[in-house]
């Protein structure tokens, strides 16, 4: 037995920096999105069966859930959006020092809130 192996790796004491921090983030957007399509498309299957269906869905999206759920999907998508940018960029070859890394997750991580607040008084 290899007694220098770890036994119980404790995740919450590492300190990971911003950009990973993004990175993971980035991942965690996308499967919200994933998640989200599946309740945009069910609203759109409902909304399209009828007239019914439409004013049932339009009475369900005026709930609070809705739109807590509304301003999630489109906060994910947002988010998303900015940091995959950011990606882009890096992949381009811009960025990728530490310093200009650290300042491109900062611009990243402003932009984005700035643009899920604009979403959030959008849909409330």
């Amino acid at each position: 037995m290899n007694s220098k192996r770890p036994v119980n790796l404790d995740l919450g004491k590492f300190h990971f920096p911003l950009p990973a921090l993004l990175s993971i983030v980035h991942r965690i957007s996308g499967i919200i999105l994933f998640v989200g399509v599946a309740f945009m498309l069910y609203g759109l299957d409902v909304s399209l069966s009828g007239e019914e269906g439409f004013s049932r869905m339009n009475d369900l999206l005026d709930s609070f859930l809705a739109k807590l759920i509304t301003w999630g999907i489109l906060s994910a998508l947002l988010y998303h959006l900015v940091a995959g940018i950011k990606h882009l960029l890096l992949d381009m070859g811009i960025g990728e020092e530490l310093e200009s890394g650290r300042l491109a997750a900062k611009a990243a991580l402003v932009v984005s809130i700035i643009l899920i607040v604009l979403a959030g008084v959008w849909v409330w």
